[in-house]
């Protein structure tokens, strides 16, 4: 059974950006495993995980309010991955290979939400952009 969220090219992408992020924070030092290790991979997994759990709700208001979560979570990261880089944790090499990953489900994220909008113009609020 293939799941709606599987199909959505910005699951996929943060999905990337997950296995990234795991990857880079394994080579954190060891006090900081329940520190910045922990805070960034919660805040990467929750990126895709709230894109599944909107996907799967009744509507698409509710979908884009998960949406702007994970936005969110992106934008946590994207300021934990600036961190690691000024405390010497990260690389100037591995930041700039996880940029390019964080623009790219930015990008997605902000296409979905639009699009979701723009099928539904008559809605009043939606989760600002």
């Amino acid at each position: 059974m293939k799941l709606r969220h599987h199909e959505l090219d910005v699951w996929q992408a943060a999905v990337v950006l997950v296995k990234e992020v795991y990857r880079v924070t394994a080579t954190f030092p060891n006090d900081e495993r329940f520190g910045l290790t922990s805070q960034m991979r919660r805040a990467a997994v929750s990126i895709p995980s709230n894109i599944a759990e909107g996907a799967a709700r009744s509507g698409d208001r509710e979908l884009a309010q998960f949406l702007t979560i994970a936005r969110g979570s992106l934008m946590e990261l994207e300021t934990q991955l600036h961190l690691a880089a000024e405390l010497g944790f990260i690389d100037v090499d591995a930041r700039q290979g996880l940029e390019p990953q964080v623009e790219k489900v930015f990008a997605l994220l902000t296409g979905l939400m639009n699009s979701v909008k723009r099928a539904h113009p008559a809605a009043k609020r939606w989760p600002s952009q």
